[in-house]
């Protein structure tokens, strides 16, 4: 069974395996943990204004298998940061990375975020098609605003326009 919940600072060195992992092995993206400082500290980086990260996790495990933040960039908006999800734990029967999502979109609601913005790779196709699917929309890069938090390896963007429960 897969649990969704808030970061906990007892995360943090799971967090950073599983993502750096994915990013090195699997996409074999040149990163390291330390070229990430919102990896570095989860807390700091994600808590603040409207931001949070959440975590899926394995029970009765208690393995971390994926994990999802939002960096509040304000004026309404904010950047999806981090999504990754072991490779046995994506698409049918887990559905890790929708529930992510969905817990994600909860989120923008509550909080009144109209806009998300997320920037990926290219290697990371499975990873556009299932943005593409959520009504993400493919952008250029000079059509994100200065305040996006924009990591070096990202050459691929998208957006969302959506709209929360307290402006409906």
């Amino acid at each position: 069974m897969i649990v969704i919940r808030r970061f906990s600072i007892e995360d943090a060195a799971a967090v950073a395996k599983l993502v750096v992992s994915i990013q090195r092995c699997e996409y074999l993206v040149d990163v390291t943990l330390e070229q990430q400082p919102d990896l570095l500290d989860v807390e700091g980086y994600f808590r603040r204004g409207c931001g949070d990260f959440w975590v899926a996790v394995e029970a009765p495990t208690n393995q971390i298998v994926g994990t999802i933040g939002l960096i509040d960039i304000g004026g309404h908006a904010c950047a999806l940061r981090k999504m990754f999800v072991a490779a046995s734990h994506r698409g049918s029967p887990h559905s890790t990375g929708q529930r992510l999502l969905d817990v994600f979109n909860n989120h923008c609601a509550e909080v009144a975020i109209n806009r998300v913005l997320l920037g990926t790779t290219q290697q990371m196709k499975s990873a556009h098609r299932f943005y593409e699917r959520n009504g993400f929309q493919r952008i250029d890069e000079a059509d994100l605003p200065t305040c996006f938090p924009r990591m070096p390896v990202d050459n691929v963007f998208y957006q969302m326009w959506r709209y929360s429960k307290s402006r409906q």
